[in-house]
């Protein structure tokens, strides 16, 4: 018999690559969104949008058309996930995590919730994938979480030095979000939860809160600001940073686990740090580039294998 060509790969090599470079892909292209949803929140809350404003923008849309998905598909086990399990999935990953992350940005700039939130996200992916499904962490990885915390306490100093308590709240509310993100992803891997259904059910559950929005004169105000800047937020936060990231980074993790998944927040920092620079013109300070360029090292440190 002929010996197979050495560094060839094999049929079975190639099936199993395909499904990773899918996943990998989807965490991009997760990341991507989520920038430019950072950088639409920064923009509309400095024109006059308010929380309760982008959360409207970020599950309306979406909830009315995932609705009729949801009917047809049974509203008395939420497409199989379970009451009990939707809801918290809304909470940790929906409503509540957004109107705390956009509220974050009332106190600090653009350059350390872009930084703080994700990079909390990878560390408690880190933690959990450990500690709860018993996934492996390669010392590298642990290294990469020291290198991430050390990021993040430069850009702290930031705000106790400079920015001051207000700043530091901010900081601390990124913290949160993040770890609840993380939370959020360990949970779909550990319940399988489908992807689309995780998306389309939070999506229409955040309907629930649309009445006190309305009672609180939401809709005359948005009105005022205008139909594009309105077109432009329902795009960034109801479609791009909204249903579509979450179901990109859902499909991410099941493909490649929770985590190599949770390193794909990643990228998001440098992306909107970028793009905030290159569209609304906020340059990084010092203290944030370090602090970035830290964290990036961290990402690197964790995302491989060894």
């Amino acid at each position: 018999m002929n010996e197979p060509t050495r560094g060839a790969e094999s049929p079975t090599q190639k099936s199993d690559a395909k499904p990773a470079l899918l996943g990998i892909a989807c965490g991009a292209g997760a990341a991507l969104f989520w920038a430019l949803g950072f950088v639409a929140t920064r923009h509309g809350l400095k024109l006059g949008f308010t929380p309760p404003d982008l959360l409207m923008h970020r599950f309306l849309w979406s909830g009315i058309v995932f609705l009729p998905l949801v009917l047809r598909a049974g509203v008395s086990n939420l497409c199989g996930i379970g009451w009990g399990r939707g809801l918290v999935l809304m909470v940790l990953g929906g409503p509540v995590m957004s109107l705390i992350s956009y509220t974050g940005f009332l106190f600090v700039p653009l350059g350390h919730g872009s930084v703080i939130q994700p990079s909390s996200a990878t560390l408690g992916g880190l933690l959990f994938a450990a500690v709860f499904l018993g996934e492996r962490v390669p010392p590298s990885r642990v290294l990469g979480a020291v290198a991430i915390i050390g990021g993040l306490v430069v850009i702290g100093a930031e705000s106790i030095g400079h920015i001051g308590p207000h700043g530091v709240l901010g900081d601390l509310l990124f913290v949160l979000t993040g770890f609840m993100f993380a939370v959020f992803g360990t949970l779909l891997r550990h319940w399988r939860v489908n992807a689309f259904s995780a998306a389309t059910v939070i999506s229409v559950l955040s309907l629930a809160l649309l009445p006190l929005y309305a009672a609180s004169g939401g809709f005359a105000r948005v009105a005022s600001l205008g139909l594009g800047e309105n077109a432009l937020q329902a795009l960034a936060q109801g479609i791009l940073a909204g249903p579509a990231a979450l179901y990109l980074f859902a499909f991410s993790i099941q493909t490649i686990g929770v985590a190599r998944a949770a390193v794909f927040p990643a990228t998001v920092p440098a992306l909107t740090i970028l793009a905030g620079w290159l569209i609304l013109g906020e340059q990084p300070t010092a203290l944030q580039a370090a602090g970035l360029v830290t964290v990036l090292a961290g990402f690197y440190l964790a995302q491989r294998q060894r």
